[in-house]
């Protein structure tokens, strides 16, 4: 062992505690990245297993051959098959077995009359397949549907609602259907396939409630015979399949429904929780680079002395680039443990706040494992890197001083450059954002901003500290007086400790103001577009629930007090060979409820050949009123559509409108997602909901509310987005109130002597926790502030951004009351960092104190 590894050693053992931070920062940094990659695979796993289970007794599956695949979604609408071709298929040497699957929408209601389902994963009905291969069920309990109005469900759903055999209630198709439960069914031994919700009927109610017309199914399954592969079978149906069907296999099928899930959500989510992870390993470095600085700081004369006595400047570096290893390797392995933990943790959150996921056992790979151990020792060493230069650096001269000046907040060049950023920042922000919108510009000018308030703070700290301490002076008089000037001290040293503190504050009202500018564009989009007095909307979003009636808009426009119900529907079609979501309304209706802007031609004369599209739309397709396009359906027909109208705005209505009798030919399972009402001259908003939940609750219960009601209600999943983003950051926000607590207390071990003289002349104990106690929230009020200006201006970047990259206008919005409360929650959790330092202060021997050298 050489001399720099024996001294290194020497030093950790002998001072443990100041590294107590560091390994704290690490270790919780490494767990989060560690849990979120764990968490990644643990979930591609079990989705792998879920749908691997649904298609266990499924050798191939028979379908139709083409989708048609709206913008934003990536799963397409294909067009059903007939069951008759189950008679042929059965007839194919090899197989053993051929059901029809009808699948579709139908969501439960419980015994308390409230919904089952529809917060994100499907709610789904379909027919009760007979043959126990081919169905993914299993009953548990009672029996399988054999007369009209019977079903099974799955044993999870039935629990949720307090259902059981016997009972009788409402199953949505979205028309409502009186269901009586005579089975109970498990999924591959658990309660339903995750949080699915599914009901089995027979297979004639299935036709009847969840296709167009009868004699129809979305996919046909069938099953080999002894001896049979997969990919034998599909080859053996192919010749006997019409054009336009085509033969997976089980495998691929499964493979097919894991890559949707996969690129629709799972890299959505994993990539959501490494940016956080990310975040949190950033404010780590900050705490990490802090404490190694101070460390040398205070070893000045110590390493000086080594080099006076013929140590080496790449002896005395290595020696702290040995210390910084041996915390680095340490803390990112017990990481890795607290990773798993940290899995395990969020399996059981996400669920709580409305995230259900398959269940199953944690998948732990060694990728998972290797990659969260690099980055946690390479953050720890780059951090220590620089403070390990500069001690290679120490003079043997400086032996002979007692202490060292920090400069830093009087540094012209850091100054200047720090100002030169600043300015770049603003530059390329508004560039991006205002002149010539480009998200790329926009992020380099956030980038920028964030480089420039870290090098700006040792500058702006001795003015921000002046200014946020000025108050203590009457306040806490010499208490507080002392607590401002010790936070003046070392201005590097409270830019650094605050910039970590800076960054999660900046992130959180960040995510805030975001939050808020959504839902005031909701508002502003309900307002300016819904001219309706109420809507009639399902509570759902993602694959859940089911839908409005088709015929609740015509219920309600018979109400004597409604002057105008339309109801939205949605299709999809391919428009000259693109495919595109249409909504399927009255046009006339429509232009009464909604405001389309300017109209272009007219609404009234769509009829089964014509369609209104929004301006957007048309000058992409280059299209016009008179103008051409063929429209290409799910069962395969193709139709020219002339242009009749073209209006302005699209945030309600969609791009693409046609008549419900134009779509009926083509509809598969019908449902509409909004019933917009607009009252008679006269009738008080309160009188005429009353009237139309009346006659809703004969259609399911939906909800019914008024403008400013459906606007809130629509921006509910912000909230949701909020609440987890709060989660996630609080861990961000801890290890920068560690990097806190550990620079006060190695400021008191570096201030002992200076601590006892103070205590020597007559300050009292309590005060002197007081003063260690205010020093700590004048750090957390300084990091704090600088966090929601930088935050703010973050936020809104990030609207305009999103504002020029969309065809809808976003609304700016800063919250006040909630960023108050995040003021006032940072300048708390700074006063919580500094109660250990300032108890352990408090507890110093006056004497042994003052014959501290």
């Amino acid at each position: 062992m050489n001399a720099s590894v024996r001294l290194s050693m020497s030093s950790l053992r002998a001072h443990k505690r100041r590294f107590a931070g560091t390994f704290l920062a690490v270790f919780l940094g490494v767990a989060f990245l560690a849990g979120t990659l764990v968490m990644g695979d643990t979930l591609r796993a079990n989705f792998d297993t879920m749908f691997g289970d649904a298609t266990s007794g499924t050798d191939a599956v028979v379908r139709s051959a083409d989708a048609i695949t709206a913008p934003g979604e990536s799963q397409g609408v294909r067009q059903p098959v007939s069951t008759a071709l189950v008679k042929t298929l059965d007839q194919v040497p090899g197989v053993a077995a051929a059901a029809p699957s009808i699948q579709g929408a139908g969501q439960l209601v419980g015994s308390n009359g409230e919904a089952i389902g529809g917060k994100g994963p499907p709610t789904l009905a379909g027919n009760w397949i007979t043959d126990p291969e081919l169905n993914p069920y299993r009953l548990a309990e009672g029996r399988a549907p054999a007369r009209s109005g019977e079903v099974v469900v799955n044993q999870g759903a039935a629990d949720k609602g307090h259902l059981k055999l016997g009972d009788t209630t409402t199953l949505r198709t979205p028309d409502p259907v009186k269901v009586t439960i005579v089975g109970l069914a498990t999924f591959g031994g658990e309660d339903g396939m995750a949080q699915v919700t599914f009901t089995g009927m027979t297979q004639a109610d299935a036709e009847k409630y969840l296709t167009a017309r009868p004699g129809e199914a979305s996919t046909i399954s069938v099953r080999a015979g002894p001896g049979i592969s997969q990919r034998q079978l599909v080859d053996r149906l192919t010749p006997h399949l019409p054009k336009g069907v085509e033969a997976i296999t089980g495998q691929q099928s499964a493979q097919e429904n894991t890559d949707m899930i996969s690129s629709q959500f799972l890299t959505v989510f994993t990539t959501f929780l490494l940016v956080f992870s990310g975040i949190a390993l950033l404010v780590a470095t900050f705490s990490i680079h802090n404490t190694f600085a101070i460390v040398i700081a205070q070893r000045t004369r110590e390493n000086a002395l080594l080099r006076a006595l013929g140590a080496s400047r790449r002896q005395v570096a290595a020696a702290t680039v040995t210390e910084a290893s041996v915390v680095a390797v340490t803390a990112s392995a017990a990481g890795l443990a607290g990773g798993i933990g940290v899995a395990a943790g969020l399996k059981l959150l996400f669920p709580a706040i409305g995230f259900p996921f398959p269940e199953g056992d944690l998948v732990i790979r060694a990728l998972s494992m290797a990659l969260p151990l690099a980055v946690g020792i390479v953050v720890c060493l780059g951090s220590a890197l620089m403070p390990a230069v500069r001690a290679g650096r120490t003079a043997p001269l400086a032996a002979l001083r007692e202490t060292m000046v920090d400069q830093s907040g009087a540094s012209r060049a850091r100054a200047v450059t720090g100002a030169t950023l600043a300015l770049l920042a603003v530059a390329a922000t508004l560039t991006g954002v205002l002149v010539s919108p480009s998200l790329l510009l926009a992020g380099l000018g956030a980038a920028l901003a964030l480089i420039a308030f870290v090098v700006l703070g040792p500058v702006a700290s001795s003015t921000a500290v002046r200014v946020l301490g000025s108050p203590l002076d009457r306040l806490r008089g010499v208490t507080g007086s002392l607590a401002r000037r010790n936070a003046l001290r070392s201005p590097r040293r409270t830019a650094a400790t605050a910039s970590a503190l800076m960054i999660g504050v900046a992130v959180v009202s960040l995510f805030t103001v975001f939050g808020a500018s959504l839902k005031a564009t909701m508002d502003q989009t309900v307002s300016r577009s819904f001219a309706g007095d109420v809507a009639v909307s399902t509570p759902s979003f993602g694959a859940g629930g089911s839908g409005l009636s088709p015929r609740l808009a015509g219920a309600i426009s018979q109400l004597p007090e409604v002057d105008t119900a339309v109801g939205l529907g949605r299709g999809v079609a391919e428009v000259n060979g693109k495919g595109r979501a249409l909504t399927v309304t009255n046009p006339t209706a429509l232009a009464r409820t909604f405001d389309l802007g300017r109209i272009q031609g007219s609404l009234r004369d769509l009829g089964t050949d014509g369609m209104a599209i929004t301006r957007t739309e048309a000058d992409r397709q280059h299209l016009t009123t008179g103008s051409k396009a063929q429209l290409t359906f799910t069962d395969g027909k193709k139709q020219t559509f002339t242009v009749r109208a073209v209006y302005g705005r699209s945030e309600l209505a969609g791009d693409y409108v046609i008549t419900r009798t134009a779509w009926a030919p083509h509809r598969t399972q019908d449902s509409d997602t909004l019933v917009a009402v607009s009252f008679k001259n006269g009738v008080n908003t309160a009188e005429g909901k009353a009237a139309v939940q009346k006659t809703a609750a004969r259609y399911g219960n939906p909800q019914v509310q008024t403008r400013h009601e459906y606007a809130q209600s629509s921006a509910g999943g912000i909230d949701m987005m909020l609440t987890l983003v709060y989660a996630l950051l609080a861990l961000a926000v801890l290890i920068a109130l560690l990097g806190i607590a550990n620079t006060l207390t190695l400021a008191i071990h570096e201030r002992t002597r200076e601590l006892g003289l103070l205590r020597a002349v007559g300050q009292t104990r309590s005060q002197l926790r007081a003063m260690v106690r205010w020093e700590s929230v004048l750090l957390a009020a300084f990091g704090t502030v600088g966090g929601l200006a930088l935050g703010v201006f973050l936020g809104w970047v990030l609207v305009k951004a999103s504002d020029g990259a969309s065809d809808s206008a976003f609304a700016f919005a800063i919250p006040p009351v909630q960023l108050v409360a995040v003021a006032l929650v940072g300048v708390a959790a700074g006063a919580l960092a500094g109660l250990r330092p300032a108890r352990r202060a408090a507890r110093l021997d006056v004497l042994r104190a003052i014959a501290t050298e």
